[in-house]
Protein backbone atom coordinates (compact mmCIF):
# COMPACT_ATOMS: atom_id res chain seq x y z
CA UNK A 1 0.00 0.00 0.00
CA UNK A 2 2.81 2.28 0.90
CA UNK A 3 4.47 1.48 -2.40
CA UNK A 4 1.28 2.36 -4.28
CA UNK A 5 1.06 5.75 -2.58
CA UNK A 6 4.69 6.48 -3.36
CA UNK A 7 4.14 5.57 -6.98
CA UNK A 8 1.19 7.97 -7.24
CA UNK A 9 3.23 10.79 -5.65
CA UNK A 10 6.01 10.21 -8.15
CA UNK A 11 3.51 10.29 -11.05
CA UNK A 12 1.97 13.49 -9.70
CA UNK A 13 5.38 15.08 -9.30
CA UNK A 14 6.41 14.10 -12.83
CA UNK A 15 3.12 15.50 -14.17
CA UNK A 16 3.75 18.83 -12.43
CA UNK A 17 7.30 18.88 -13.74
CA UNK A 18 6.01 18.24 -17.26
CA UNK A 19 3.45 21.04 -16.94
CA UNK A 20 6.14 23.35 -15.61
CA UNK A 21 8.39 22.40 -18.53
CA UNK A 22 5.65 23.10 -21.06
CA UNK A 23 4.93 26.41 -19.37
CA UNK A 24 8.61 27.33 -19.43
CA UNK A 25 8.88 26.26 -23.06
CA UNK A 26 5.80 28.30 -24.04
CA UNK A 27 7.10 31.27 -22.12
CA UNK A 28 10.41 30.94 -23.94
CA UNK A 29 8.69 30.88 -27.33
CA UNK A 30 6.47 33.84 -26.43
CA UNK A 31 9.47 35.82 -25.24
CA UNK A 32 11.37 34.86 -28.37
CA UNK A 33 8.44 35.93 -30.56
CA UNK A 34 8.22 39.29 -28.85
CA UNK A 35 11.96 39.71 -29.24
CA UNK A 36 11.76 38.80 -32.96
CA UNK A 37 8.90 41.20 -33.51
CA UNK A 38 10.76 43.95 -31.73
CA UNK A 39 13.89 43.21 -33.76
CA UNK A 40 11.88 43.10 -37.01
CA UNK A 41 10.14 46.36 -36.20
CA UNK A 42 13.46 47.94 -35.30
CA UNK A 43 15.09 46.64 -38.47
CA UNK A 44 12.11 47.74 -40.56
CA UNK A 45 12.30 51.18 -38.99
CA UNK A 46 16.00 51.37 -39.81
CA UNK A 47 15.30 50.35 -43.40
CA UNK A 48 12.59 52.98 -43.70
CA UNK A 49 14.99 55.57 -42.40
CA UNK A 50 17.58 54.48 -44.95
CA UNK A 51 14.99 54.61 -47.73
CA UNK A 52 13.86 58.04 -46.59
CA UNK A 53 17.46 59.29 -46.42
CA UNK A 54 18.26 57.92 -49.90
CA UNK A 55 15.09 59.31 -51.43
CA UNK A 56 15.73 62.72 -49.92
CA UNK A 57 19.30 62.76 -51.26
CA UNK A 58 18.27 61.67 -54.76
CA UNK A 59 15.60 64.35 -54.93
CA UNK A 60 17.49 67.24 -53.35
CA UNK A 61 21.05 66.61 -54.55
CA UNK A 62 20.53 64.80 -57.86
CA UNK A 63 17.35 66.37 -59.20
CA UNK A 64 15.57 63.01 -59.45
CA UNK A 65 11.77 63.04 -59.23
CA UNK A 66 10.26 61.66 -56.00
CA UNK A 67 8.69 58.74 -57.86
CA UNK A 68 11.98 57.77 -59.50
CA UNK A 69 13.82 58.27 -56.22
CA UNK A 70 11.47 55.88 -54.39
CA UNK A 71 11.95 53.23 -57.08
CA UNK A 72 15.72 53.70 -56.96
CA UNK A 73 15.80 53.42 -53.16
CA UNK A 74 14.37 49.91 -53.44
CA UNK A 75 17.47 48.85 -55.36
CA UNK A 76 20.14 50.62 -53.33
CA UNK A 77 20.50 52.61 -50.12
CA UNK A 78 23.26 54.47 -48.34
CA UNK A 79 23.58 55.74 -44.79
CA UNK A 80 25.88 58.69 -45.44
CA UNK A 81 26.64 60.97 -48.38
CA UNK A 82 30.41 60.53 -48.53
CA UNK A 83 30.51 58.26 -51.60
CA UNK A 84 27.58 59.84 -53.50
CA UNK A 85 29.01 63.31 -52.87
CA UNK A 86 32.38 62.24 -54.25
CA UNK A 87 30.69 60.91 -57.41
CA UNK A 88 28.67 64.10 -57.93
CA UNK A 89 31.72 66.30 -57.37
CA UNK A 90 33.72 64.18 -59.81
CA UNK A 91 31.08 64.61 -62.52
CA UNK A 92 30.88 68.35 -61.95
CA UNK A 93 34.65 68.63 -62.29
CA UNK A 94 34.42 66.75 -65.61
CA UNK A 95 31.92 69.24 -67.01
CA UNK A 96 28.62 67.43 -66.41
CA UNK A 97 25.67 69.78 -65.99
CA UNK A 98 23.07 69.29 -63.26
CA UNK A 99 20.61 68.02 -65.89
CA UNK A 100 23.13 65.50 -67.25
CA UNK A 101 23.98 64.28 -63.75
CA UNK A 102 20.29 63.86 -62.99
CA UNK A 103 19.88 61.87 -66.20
CA UNK A 104 22.76 59.54 -65.30
CA UNK A 105 21.55 58.95 -61.74
CA UNK A 106 17.95 58.41 -62.83
CA UNK A 107 19.00 55.73 -65.32
CA UNK A 108 21.68 54.10 -63.20
CA UNK A 109 21.25 55.01 -59.47
CA UNK A 110 23.85 52.50 -58.22
CA UNK A 111 26.32 54.60 -60.14
CA UNK A 112 26.40 56.83 -57.02
CA UNK A 113 28.16 54.06 -55.12
CA UNK A 114 31.05 53.89 -57.63
CA UNK A 115 34.62 54.72 -56.79
CA UNK A 116 35.37 57.83 -58.90
CA UNK A 117 39.11 57.23 -59.11
CA UNK A 118 39.07 53.48 -59.70
CA UNK A 119 35.89 53.03 -61.74
CA UNK A 120 34.91 56.30 -63.41
CA UNK A 121 38.18 58.08 -64.16
CA UNK A 122 39.71 55.26 -66.29
CA UNK A 123 36.63 55.26 -68.53
CA UNK A 124 36.66 59.04 -68.86
CA UNK A 125 40.34 58.89 -69.81
CA UNK A 126 39.67 56.09 -72.30
CA UNK A 127 37.05 58.06 -74.21
CA UNK A 128 39.20 61.17 -74.09
CA UNK A 129 42.09 59.16 -75.56
CA UNK A 130 39.89 58.32 -78.54
CA UNK A 131 39.58 62.00 -79.35
CA UNK A 132 36.26 62.81 -77.70
CA UNK A 133 36.36 66.43 -76.57
CA UNK A 134 35.80 67.39 -72.94
CA UNK A 135 32.71 69.34 -74.01
CA UNK A 136 31.16 66.43 -75.95
CA UNK A 137 31.89 63.64 -73.49
CA UNK A 138 29.29 64.56 -70.83
CA UNK A 139 26.56 64.54 -73.48
CA UNK A 140 27.64 61.16 -74.85
CA UNK A 141 27.90 59.47 -71.44
CA UNK A 142 24.73 61.02 -70.04
CA UNK A 143 22.81 59.80 -73.10
CA UNK A 144 23.91 56.27 -72.28
CA UNK A 145 24.88 56.04 -68.60
CA UNK A 146 25.26 52.26 -68.75
CA UNK A 147 28.66 52.83 -70.41
CA UNK A 148 29.90 53.65 -66.91
CA UNK A 149 28.87 50.17 -65.83
CA UNK A 150 30.71 48.32 -68.59
CA UNK A 151 34.10 46.74 -68.06
CA UNK A 152 36.88 48.72 -69.67
CA UNK A 153 39.05 45.70 -70.44
CA UNK A 154 36.35 43.17 -71.26
CA UNK A 155 33.88 45.37 -73.15
CA UNK A 156 34.81 48.92 -74.11
CA UNK A 157 38.37 48.39 -75.37
CA UNK A 158 37.58 45.18 -77.35
CA UNK A 159 34.55 46.90 -78.90
CA UNK A 160 36.65 49.89 -79.95
CA UNK A 161 39.40 47.69 -81.37
CA UNK A 162 36.94 45.74 -83.50
CA UNK A 163 35.16 48.85 -84.77
CA UNK A 164 38.53 50.35 -85.66
CA UNK A 165 39.45 47.19 -87.60
CA UNK A 166 36.27 47.56 -89.67
CA UNK A 167 36.04 51.33 -90.05
CA UNK A 168 39.82 51.84 -90.24
CA UNK A 169 39.59 55.54 -89.37
CA UNK A 170 39.30 56.68 -85.76
CA UNK A 171 37.01 59.51 -86.84
CA UNK A 172 34.41 56.99 -88.00
CA UNK A 173 34.61 55.12 -84.70
CA UNK A 174 33.94 58.39 -82.91
CA UNK A 175 30.96 58.91 -85.20
CA UNK A 176 29.52 55.61 -84.01
CA UNK A 177 30.17 56.54 -80.39
CA UNK A 178 28.52 59.94 -80.86
CA UNK A 179 25.50 58.76 -82.82
CA UNK A 180 24.94 55.46 -81.04
CA UNK A 181 26.80 55.11 -77.72
CA UNK A 182 24.79 51.97 -77.06
CA UNK A 183 26.85 50.21 -79.71
CA UNK A 184 29.71 50.04 -77.21
CA UNK A 185 27.55 47.84 -74.98
CA UNK A 186 27.03 45.09 -77.54
CA UNK A 187 28.83 41.77 -77.64
CA UNK A 188 31.46 41.86 -80.38
CA UNK A 189 32.53 38.23 -80.32
CA UNK A 190 29.07 36.65 -80.40
CA UNK A 191 27.33 39.04 -82.76
CA UNK A 192 29.12 41.73 -84.73
CA UNK A 193 32.22 39.71 -85.62
CA UNK A 194 30.29 36.80 -87.19
CA UNK A 195 27.87 39.26 -88.85
CA UNK A 196 30.72 41.09 -90.57
CA UNK A 197 32.38 37.77 -91.45
CA UNK A 198 29.16 36.66 -93.18
CA UNK A 199 28.99 39.83 -95.27
CA UNK A 200 32.62 39.42 -96.31
CA UNK A 201 31.95 35.80 -97.22
CA UNK A 202 29.16 36.95 -99.56
CA UNK A 203 31.50 39.40 -101.23
CA UNK A 204 29.96 42.60 -99.84
CA UNK A 205 32.45 45.44 -100.51
CA UNK A 206 34.29 46.90 -97.55
CA UNK A 207 32.77 50.32 -98.30
CA UNK A 208 29.26 48.87 -97.88
CA UNK A 209 30.20 47.10 -94.65
CA UNK A 210 31.72 50.32 -93.35
CA UNK A 211 28.53 52.16 -94.27
CA UNK A 212 26.40 49.67 -92.32
CA UNK A 213 28.57 49.76 -89.21
CA UNK A 214 29.04 53.54 -89.11
CA UNK A 215 25.43 54.49 -89.93
CA UNK A 216 23.50 51.56 -88.45
CA UNK A 217 25.69 50.11 -85.67
CA UNK A 218 22.76 48.68 -83.71
CA UNK A 219 21.72 46.62 -86.73
CA UNK A 220 25.31 45.51 -87.28
CA UNK A 221 25.35 44.29 -83.66
CA UNK A 222 22.07 42.36 -84.01
CA UNK A 223 22.16 38.79 -82.74
CA UNK A 224 23.82 36.60 -85.33
CA UNK A 225 20.81 34.32 -85.80
CA UNK A 226 18.53 37.26 -86.64
CA UNK A 227 21.19 38.80 -88.86
CA UNK A 228 21.50 35.58 -90.87
CA UNK A 229 17.72 35.51 -91.36
CA UNK A 230 17.73 39.06 -92.73
CA UNK A 231 20.64 38.29 -95.07
CA UNK A 232 18.84 35.19 -96.37
CA UNK A 233 15.64 37.18 -96.99
CA UNK A 234 17.49 39.93 -98.85
CA UNK A 235 19.37 37.37 -100.93
CA UNK A 236 16.13 35.58 -101.86
CA UNK A 237 14.65 38.91 -102.99
CA UNK A 238 17.42 39.19 -105.52
CA UNK A 239 19.55 41.98 -104.02
CA UNK A 240 23.10 42.10 -105.30
CA UNK A 241 25.67 41.71 -102.48
CA UNK A 242 28.13 43.78 -104.51
CA UNK A 243 25.94 46.89 -104.21
CA UNK A 244 25.47 49.09 -101.15
CA UNK A 245 21.69 48.73 -101.43
CA UNK A 246 22.22 45.15 -100.18
CA UNK A 247 23.14 46.36 -96.68
CA UNK A 248 20.44 49.04 -96.90
CA UNK A 249 17.88 46.28 -97.31
CA UNK A 250 19.38 44.26 -94.45
CA UNK A 251 19.13 47.12 -91.96
CA UNK A 252 15.53 47.83 -93.03
CA UNK A 253 14.46 44.22 -92.46
CA UNK A 254 16.22 44.20 -89.10
CA UNK A 255 14.27 47.27 -88.02
CA UNK A 256 10.83 45.90 -88.83
CA UNK A 257 8.95 42.72 -88.08
CA UNK A 258 7.49 40.55 -90.81
CA UNK A 259 3.90 41.55 -89.90
CA UNK A 260 4.92 45.20 -90.21
CA UNK A 261 6.47 44.58 -93.62
CA UNK A 262 3.30 42.82 -94.77
CA UNK A 263 1.27 45.78 -93.49
CA UNK A 264 3.34 48.17 -95.63
CA UNK A 265 2.96 45.96 -98.69
CA UNK A 266 -0.79 45.94 -98.13
CA UNK A 267 -0.83 49.74 -97.85
CA UNK A 268 0.98 50.16 -101.15
CA UNK A 269 -1.43 47.66 -102.66
CA UNK A 270 -4.30 50.00 -101.74
CA UNK A 271 -2.53 52.66 -103.83
CA UNK A 272 -2.45 50.41 -106.86
CA UNK A 273 0.85 48.62 -106.46
CA UNK A 274 0.94 44.89 -107.00
CA UNK A 275 3.12 42.85 -104.64
CA UNK A 276 5.77 42.57 -107.37
CA UNK A 277 5.70 46.36 -107.87
CA UNK A 278 6.08 46.93 -104.13
CA UNK A 279 9.00 44.51 -103.89
CA UNK A 280 10.54 46.12 -106.96
CA UNK A 281 10.20 49.53 -105.28
CA UNK A 282 11.79 48.06 -102.16
CA UNK A 283 14.76 46.90 -104.23
CA UNK A 284 15.15 50.39 -105.71
CA UNK A 285 14.85 52.18 -102.37
CA UNK A 286 14.51 49.97 -99.26
CA UNK A 287 13.76 52.99 -97.07
CA UNK A 288 10.28 53.23 -98.61
CA UNK A 289 9.23 50.37 -96.30
CA UNK A 290 10.34 52.23 -93.17
CA UNK A 291 8.17 55.28 -93.83
CA UNK A 292 5.15 55.73 -91.59
CA UNK A 293 1.72 54.93 -92.99
CA UNK A 294 0.75 58.58 -92.49
CA UNK A 295 3.76 59.78 -94.49
CA UNK A 296 3.09 57.32 -97.32
CA UNK A 297 -0.60 58.18 -97.44
CA UNK A 298 -0.10 61.97 -97.51
CA UNK A 299 2.59 61.86 -100.18
CA UNK A 300 0.73 59.39 -102.39
CA UNK A 301 -2.46 61.42 -102.02
CA UNK A 302 -0.70 64.59 -103.16
CA UNK A 303 1.16 63.02 -106.07
CA UNK A 304 -1.66 60.76 -107.31
CA UNK A 305 -4.86 62.62 -106.46
CA UNK A 306 -3.70 66.25 -106.65
CA UNK A 307 -0.90 66.03 -109.21
CA UNK A 308 -2.38 63.26 -111.33
CA UNK A 309 0.69 61.04 -111.40
CA UNK A 310 0.18 57.36 -112.04
CA UNK A 311 0.91 55.19 -109.03
CA UNK A 312 3.13 53.05 -111.23
CA UNK A 313 5.38 56.06 -111.92
CA UNK A 314 5.94 56.47 -108.20
CA UNK A 315 6.76 52.76 -107.86
CA UNK A 316 9.50 53.35 -110.44
CA UNK A 317 10.82 56.29 -108.37
CA UNK A 318 10.11 55.26 -104.74
CA UNK A 319 12.81 57.57 -103.39
CA UNK A 320 10.41 60.52 -103.85
CA UNK A 321 8.27 59.12 -101.03
CA UNK A 322 11.14 59.82 -98.64
CA UNK A 323 11.23 63.52 -99.48
CA UNK A 324 9.52 66.05 -97.24
CA UNK A 325 6.07 66.89 -98.58
CA UNK A 326 6.11 70.40 -97.09
CA UNK A 327 9.77 71.30 -97.61
CA UNK A 328 10.51 69.74 -100.98
CA UNK A 329 7.64 68.21 -102.94
CA UNK A 330 4.99 70.94 -102.64
CA UNK A 331 7.41 73.89 -103.02
CA UNK A 332 8.89 72.43 -106.19
CA UNK A 333 5.52 71.69 -107.70
CA UNK A 334 4.50 75.27 -106.87
CA UNK A 335 7.29 76.48 -109.13
CA UNK A 336 6.47 73.99 -111.89
CA UNK A 337 2.82 75.00 -111.61
CA UNK A 338 3.61 78.62 -112.36
CA UNK A 339 5.98 77.73 -115.18
CA UNK A 340 3.35 75.52 -116.79
CA UNK A 341 0.73 78.26 -116.51
CA UNK A 342 3.13 80.62 -118.32
CA UNK A 343 4.01 77.98 -120.95
CA UNK A 344 7.67 78.27 -119.97
CA UNK A 345 8.17 74.51 -119.59
CA UNK A 346 6.60 71.48 -121.23
CA UNK A 347 4.19 69.26 -119.37
CA UNK A 348 6.23 66.13 -120.02
CA UNK A 349 8.67 66.62 -117.15
CA UNK A 350 9.46 63.42 -115.29
CA UNK A 351 8.92 62.93 -111.60
CA UNK A 352 12.63 62.36 -111.02
CA UNK A 353 13.56 65.54 -112.90
CA UNK A 354 11.37 67.62 -110.60
CA UNK A 355 12.07 65.96 -107.27
CA UNK A 356 15.37 64.07 -107.25
CA UNK A 357 17.60 66.93 -108.45
CA UNK A 358 19.60 68.53 -105.65
CA UNK A 359 18.63 71.99 -104.45
CA UNK A 360 21.18 73.99 -106.45
CA UNK A 361 20.41 72.15 -109.68
CA UNK A 362 16.65 72.62 -109.27
CA UNK A 363 17.05 76.34 -108.58
CA UNK A 364 19.35 76.79 -111.55
CA UNK A 365 17.08 74.88 -113.95
CA UNK A 366 13.62 76.03 -112.84
CA UNK A 367 14.00 79.26 -110.85
CA UNK A 368 17.09 81.29 -111.75
CA UNK A 369 16.60 80.55 -115.45
CA UNK A 370 13.21 82.30 -115.41
CA UNK A 371 13.96 85.25 -113.11
CA UNK A 372 13.42 87.80 -115.88
CA UNK A 373 10.07 86.30 -116.88
CA UNK A 374 8.80 85.82 -113.30
CA UNK A 375 10.75 88.01 -110.84
CA UNK A 376 8.79 86.75 -107.80
CA UNK A 377 9.35 83.06 -108.59
CA UNK A 378 12.11 82.59 -106.03
CA UNK A 379 9.98 84.23 -103.34
CA UNK A 380 7.10 81.91 -104.18
CA UNK A 381 9.39 78.92 -103.82
CA UNK A 382 10.94 80.15 -100.59
CA UNK A 383 7.59 81.10 -99.05
CA UNK A 384 6.24 77.67 -99.81
CA UNK A 385 9.25 76.04 -98.13
CA UNK A 386 8.86 78.30 -95.11
CA UNK A 387 5.18 77.39 -94.86
CA UNK A 388 3.92 80.96 -95.20
CA UNK A 389 0.84 81.98 -97.18
CA UNK A 390 2.80 84.32 -99.43
CA UNK A 391 3.60 81.55 -101.86
CA UNK A 392 0.00 80.44 -102.10
CA UNK A 393 -1.21 83.99 -102.71
CA UNK A 394 1.39 84.50 -105.44
CA UNK A 395 0.31 81.30 -107.09
CA UNK A 396 -3.30 82.41 -107.10
CA UNK A 397 -2.24 85.71 -108.64
CA UNK A 398 -0.66 83.78 -111.49
CA UNK A 399 -4.13 82.44 -112.25
CA UNK A 400 -3.26 78.85 -111.46
CA UNK A 401 -4.08 76.20 -108.88
CA UNK A 402 -3.36 72.59 -108.11
CA UNK A 403 -6.52 71.68 -110.02
CA UNK A 404 -5.38 73.60 -113.12
CA UNK A 405 -2.00 71.92 -112.98
CA UNK A 406 -3.62 68.49 -112.80
CA UNK A 407 -5.75 69.42 -115.80
CA UNK A 408 -2.82 70.37 -118.03
CA UNK A 409 -0.46 67.68 -116.78
CA UNK A 410 0.12 64.73 -119.03
CA UNK A 411 1.63 61.72 -117.42
CA UNK A 412 3.58 59.61 -119.83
Amino acid sequence: MFALLCSRQVQLLNSRRTQLGVFQQNAFFILKSFTSIAFFESNEKQQEEKHSFTVSYLVNSCGVSPKSAILASKRMNFENTERPDSVLNFLKEKGFSHTQISKVVRAHPRFLLSDPEKTLLPKIEFFRSLGVSSSDLPGILSSNPMLFGRSLKKQLIPCYDFLKSVLLVNKKVLKVLTRSPRAFQHNVTNNMAPNIALLRQLGVPHSAISFLVSNHPCEAFTTHTRFVEAVDEVTEMGFDPLKTVFVHAIQVLLKMSKPKLESKLELYKRWGWSRDMALSAFKRNPICMLLSEEKITKTMDFLVNKMGWLSANIAMNPVVLSFSLEKRIMPRFSVIQILLAKDLVKNDLSLSTILTSNESRFLKKFVIKFEEDIPQLFNVYQDKKDGSSGGRESIREEGSSWILLKAVWRVS
